[in-house]
């Protein structure tokens, strides 16, 4: 869509990104986003009776909080009439929570939104899979008389619910394996990624001992105490001084238990060729792949002319933006078309962009997605990285990823290092989403 309307993003703000059962575990999502929500109003200054309405992402959505952003926005203390929508595009969530929410304004269903996204990978559960006539499941009951066996019960299935979230059920490949399709398909090698992934690594690392990230990232109280800062690059701060560490890790499908000929058995239809034991090489690391989290983000979407009623200060404005679909097997090349569309419907060249933030769900599928942006529309995306003009604070390999979040952390990114250059006009955020689907996000500076 390009947007006919001059349509803000004014100030946001975020949690620190937790690594997966750490620092910020023992917070639910609701609360995560509760506690985002307050901060933005603090924040801005904002009266929450003008609030409109809310729209959330939400990825490893559970039973607990049925429409988290309602729970959220209420006891945040937006207004009992704003309405609230949960939403679930996997990790484009955080990005159509703003376009969801900038619609709403050009349909007049309201001026002023909170919009973004939360994630708790932390406590996204285990689940018993299998119908309720089950004997075993009929009740609590007879689930709590029956917990023993239920490992060896006919017809039942013990699930982690993220081992299952991650994997697409129509290829039937998890993350990791999508990524390492996309490297063998588009020939990235693993010492390409590794580099990819020690430069951000610096790059975050340099942006936090620069201050950048403390402009718009609040710390989070914890039982244990107070997170400050995203933990995951923190955590591994040896991996900066000592990138050997990124290097010697092993890979991820190539294992006593598991050669590198059989991921080829395995997924060769999808990757187009058949295994060469000396071409063929496995890549994908723990290092080179963004981390499991915990964090929430949010936005504040309006109109220039409520924004300046309002007082609030416009970081930028909504220009275009476009989802498009994709192979899920390839998933991480996603968005590359998607930032081909949003750049031909707001009459844009990708050389007029000034910045870009792109989701690092892994480095082969940041480097295949250079890959397939140059030979299919002629984008320089290497090119903007090698320059510093892509991810120039780190991405999601450094900082994590909590799903539904990260969309509004990317359009977060990209509006504080637009307001930092003097010269920037336009800028685009970009973010990849199992099942192949691809979002862009174009914005103005102010």
């Amino acid at each position: 869509m390009m947007c006919e309307q001059d349509i803000v993003l004014c100030d946001g703000v975020r949690t620190p990104v937790g690594h997966l059962a750490k620092s910020l575990a023992g917070i639910l999502p609701e609360k995560l986003l509760e506690l985002s929500i307050r901060d933005l109003l603090r924040r801005t200054r904002l009266d929450p009776a003008v609030v409109d309405g809310i729209v959330a992402g939400w990825v490893g959505q559970g039973s607990h909080a049925p429409n988290i952003a309602r729970i959220a926005a209420l006891n945040a203390g937006l207004p009992l009439r704003s309405h609230a929508i949960t939403v679930q595009c996997n990790c484009v969530s955080g990005m159509e929570s703003v376009t969801i929410a900038a619609r709403s304004i050009a349909f007049e269903e309201g001026e002023v939104f909170v919009a973004g996204g939360t994630e708790s990978m932390s406590s996204i559960p285990y689940a018993v899979r299998g119908p309720r006539s089950h004997p075993a499941l009929r009740s609590m009951e007879s689930l709590r008389q029956n917990w023993n066996g239920l490992w060896e019960t006919d017809g039942l299935t013990i699930a982690d619910c993220i081992e299952e979230g991650l994997r697409d059920p129509v290829r039937h490949t998890n993350m990791a394996e999508t990524a390492e399709i996309c490297a063998q398909i588009y020939g990235i090698s693993r010492q390409e990624q590794d580099d990819y992934a020690i430069e951000t690594f610096r790059r975050c690392r340099q942006a936090w001992d620069n201050g950048f990230y403390q402009n718009h990232v609040e710390p989070v109280r914890t039982p244990g105490g107070t997170l400050e800062k995203d933990e995951y690059v923190q955590l591994r701060a040896k991996l900066i001084k000592d990138p050997a560490m990124i290097r010697n890790a092993p890979c991820l499908f190539k294992r006593t238990d598991y050669p590198f000929s059989k991921f080829y058995q395995d997924f060769g239809p999808l990757i187009g060729k058949k295994f060469d034991e000396a071409a063929s090489l496995p890549s994908v690391t723990l290092f080179n792949s963004c981390a499991r989290s915990d964090a929430a983000a949010t936005v504040v979407v309006t109109s220039a002319r409520k924004a300046k009623e309002l007082g609030l200060k416009p970081l930028c404005r909504l220009k275009s933006w476009a989802y498009w679909g994709f192979e899920p097997s390839q998933m991480g090349v996603a968005p590359a078309f998607a930032a081909d569309v949003a750049l031909k419907r707001g009459g844009f060249s990708f050389e007029d962009l000034d910045w870009i933030e792109l989701h690092e769900a892994f480095a082969a599928t940041v480097l295949s997605a250079f890959k397939v942006g140059e030979t299919n529309f002629g984008h320089q995306w290497k090119k903007k990285w090698e320059e510093g003009r892509l991810n120039p604070n780190g991405g999601s390999i450094p900082l994590g990823h909590p799903l539904a979040a990260t969309g509004t952390r990317l359009l977060l990114n990209l509006a504080y290092q637009m307001r930092t250059d003097p010269s920037a006009k336009l800028g685009m955020a970009a973010a990849c989403a199992a099942g192949g689907i691809g979002g862009a996000i174009i914005v103005e500076k102010v």
